[in-house]
């Protein structure tokens, strides 16, 4: 075995929830530029064959683009069911999808609020780990890889819903792992502050101001997640399952 292989997807299928933009759009540029052939599912299909479209032109590989809202148990089934009708298999589960929405006090939480952010973060990523783990583990075996938060490990008021489902999310990694293995590894990246299109008009200030607790000075961006993501999908990662490995800059050390 070559360095090389223990990061070479060439022949792997990938699924990527919120495949589209920010960490997922990532993600799938740097699974096809592995040599993976990519599913890309978000709820809108035009993002999805927009993004499908630009990647397949730069890397030459096959991009499915599929609409699907991951927070409904249904479609869930559905995008499965369509993935392997196509591809015939999945190799590596990327559950990125996931959403937030900003509230002005707890009390304000909704019950209809609570279960969408919670379907969407934690009841998607559990239908789908089950029914493709199923066949992971019947078939040659594969990754799961589930988007976390570090919030979910030092959670705010702010967003204490998102952090509690991530929480959730985390308990489901540990335990995919324990029921998919051997042959299907399970392992979730905890992103830290990852700078959005808002930062853009912040100034030189600002932006020290917001990152002054982070060791290396920075927010982090798309790109800084896909070579965690490279590792935990492939063969230089074949003894790790069950992990949460932070991708904060050393944020989360420094809160501690």
């Amino acid at each position: 075995m070559t360095t090389a292989s223990l990061f070479d997807l060439t022949g792997k299928v990938a699924l990527v929830t919120g495949g589209s933009r920010g960490i997922g759009r990532a993600l799938v540029e740097g699974f096809a530029a592995a040599g993976a052939d990519v599913v890309v599912v978000s709820r809108k299909f035009d993002a999805c064959k927009q993004t499908a479209d630009e990647v397949s032109a730069a890397t030459g590989r096959r991009i499915v683009p599929i609409a699907g809202h991951m927070g409904k148990w249904d479609e869930c089934n559905r995008v499965v069911d369509e993935v392997y009708a196509q591809l015939g298999k999945v190799d590596i589960l990327v559950n990125n999808a996931g959403m937030s929405p900003l509230y002005p006090d707890l009390d304000s939480v909704t019950e209809e609020y609570f279960d969408k952010v919670v379907g969407v973060n934690l009841k998607g990523p559990f239908r789908l780990g089950a029914a493709i783990g199923t066949r992971m583990a019947a078939g040659d075996g594969g990754s799961i890889i589930n988007i976390s938060s570090i919030g979910s490990l030092r959670p705010g008021a702010q967003a204490l819903v998102y952090s509690a489902a991530k929480a959730g999310l985390n308990a489901l990694t540990i335990g995919l792992a324990e029921a998919f293995g051997p042959t299907v590894r399970s392992n979730g990246i905890l992103p830290g502050g990852v700078l959005t299109d808002i930062a853009e008009s912040w100034t030189e200030e600002e932006t020290a101001v917001r990152t002054q607790h982070i060791p290396l000075r920075r927010g982090g961006t798309p790109a800084d997640f896909v070579g965690t993501a490279l590792w935990l999908a492939g063969d230089a990662s074949a003894w790790i399952t069950g992990e949460l490995v932070r991708v904060d800059g050393g944020a989360y050390r420094q809160m501690s």
